[in-house]
């Protein structure tokens, strides 16, 4: 299952993010720390039970795609019935496709307001995301569509991880989706020492949409999919027979649950109410071709990550963008087998692939023996130690000796005098904002009570903090120095120009 998505804004963040943005890098990047998140509820045999109804759909191509029924809970809603989808007329905009593909009853909820006002008043938030999100997007739209689900699912992943693929939680959940090492393994998400197929765009949207559409199957109810996607199956299942047993509604605003989940789909009715009409919320978002960004290519049997780039005729960093997964420097063919390259670099890729008669790795995979040492094996192949553990994820908590697997440079190859790629390097940590401080939230606490402790509005907590209802212990930046409010901005206006590729892996979100 999922971890809920939430996170704490840094005091060195510039998104005023936090508590319910699940952001937080994996490497290098430097995004924000996320709050406590809810323990996990399903049961192993239950995710599993999922994942297995959740494999008859993958084989889908098109339409609305029956899956075996999981048994439902008594009580709920049947299924919605489907909502005419005009795909006859190909939009040229992706924009005009994702509105097309709406089907999903409006929420009706007071949080739906507080969300909506968090990301108008984010204008560069907003931008970044939707930048981050133009790599991916129409690929998402894609196999949602396939499926026959609405396309509000595609906006999902600016909910879990503001289209970071590069996102990790405090609970170890990581990628565009948010995967939880569990319920990545359960559907048959690798995750070894060369590459994390959480984070792997293809695999983690085909595995997020399975659990998806068997969540769907088990309610008959998005928003109950949705929340038991956050929250576990298991925890929304017992908020439902908490209600029965007292007579009470089951349906999602019905329900008892973490604020987190509580706040979860209106998150997501936010966005697309501001998609929906962007003109209403001072937005205006230029269009997006509706063709693919990228396709996958078979990766050769071992290549450096630099090199590849090289080849493809573009940077290091917009590589790594398109293929997060990776975890080293180097490509392993048997652990990574297919690259994933703009639509328009794949001849260059190729061209110059062919072309090329000189080694194709700089690197050598070697096994720890007795006697060696990390300083020693540094010195004789000529690179830094600290480079060398940054290229092999060695922390100080990694347990290193015999047998433990490295990549060391090959002799006379100069990989060792090279900088790593950004995603491999040590965070650069920006400047803490003066006058700064935290304020752990007690029992019964209010953003206004808050507001007027520390002489404050509550649209300052708002905008610092990016929180629509407080959770006991949560973490709230407040600057005893109140900001100044954000300049209007009419209309926050999204590039349609050349993604900027090389923001992604690095970006905070």
């Amino acid at each position: 299952m999922l971890a809920a998505a939430c996170s704490q804004i840094p005091v060195d963040s510039d998104s005023g993010q936090a508590s319910s943005e699940k952001t937080s890098p994996a490497a290098a990047p430097t995004v924000s720390a996320p709050a406590a998140q809810p323990e996990p509820v399903a049961s192993a045999a239950r995710v599993a039970a999922l994942a297995q109804a959740a494999a008859a759909v993958t084989a889908a191509t098109s339409a609305a795609v029956p899956v075996a029924p999981l048994t439902k809970p008594q009580e709920t809603k049947d299924l919605e019935p489907p909502h005419a989808i005009d795909l006859t007329r190909p939009a040229d905009d992706l924009w005009d496709r994702i509105r097309n593909g709406f089907a999903m009853a409006d929420l009706e909820s007071p949080l739906v307001g507080v969300r909506e006002r968090w990301y108008t008043s984010q204008p560069e938030y907003l931008k970044r995301m939707i930048e981050r999100s133009k790599l991916y997007l129409y690929y998402i739209v894609e196999e949602v569509e396939k499926r026959g689900m609405p396309t509000e699912i595609a906006l999902l992943p600016m909910v879990e991880s503001a289209f970071n693929p590069m996102a990790y939680s405090r609970s170890h959940a990581s990628g565009l989706w948010q995967f939880i090492p569990s319920t990545g393994k359960t559907f048959k998400l690798s995750q070894n020492w060369w590459a994390d197929s959480r984070r792997d765009v293809v695999a983690s949207t085909s595995a997020a949409l399975d659990y998806l559409q068997a969540l769907y199957e088990l309610h008959g109810d998005w928003y109950l999919a949705l929340a038991s996607y956050n929250y576990g199956e298991n925890g929304v299942a017992r908020a439902i027979e908490r209600n029965r047993a007292k007579g009470l509604p089951t349906d999602y605003l019905s329900l008892k649950m973490p604020p987190e989940t509580r706040g979860y789909v209106p998150k997501l009715q936010a966005l697309k109410n501001i998609i929906s009409n962007p003109e209403a919320f001072g937005a205006s978002f230029e269009p997006i071709p509706n063709e693919p960004y990228f396709v996958t290519v078979p990766t050769p049997s071992a290549i450096d990550i630099r090199l590849a780039a090289t080849f493809a005729e573009m940077s290091v960093d917009e590589l790594i963008a398109l293929n997060p997964a990776l975890n080293r420097p180097m490509i392993s063919g048997p652990h990574t087998q297919t690259l994933v390259l703009p639509a328009d670099r794949v001849d260059a890729f190729q061209r110059n692939l062919d072309a090329y008669d000189q080694p194709l790795t700089s690197w050598q995979p070697y096994t720890m023996k007795g006697g060696d040492s990390l300083d020693r094996l540094a010195a004789k192949h000529g690179i830094a130690l600290s480079k060398l553990k940054l290229a092999n994820g060695i922390t100080s908590r990694t347990k290193v000796g015999p047998g433990f697997q490295l990549l060391l440079p090959l002799k006379g190859s100069g990989v060792g005098a090279q900088p790593l790629p950004a995603v491999f390097r040590p965070p650069v940590q920006s400047a803490t904002r003066r006058g700064a401080m935290v304020h752990i939230v007690k029992k019964g606490e209010t953003l206004y009570g808050i507001s007027r402790r520390y002489r404050v509005s509550t649209d300052s907590l708002l905008r610092w903090n990016h929180v629509g209802v407080l959770t006991t212990g949560q973490r709230l930046i407040i600057y005893r120095v109140p900001a100044k409010a954000p300049k209007p901005v009419n209309p926050v206006k999204i590039s349609a120009a050349q993604p900027k590729l090389n923001v992604v892996a690095a970006a905070q979100p």
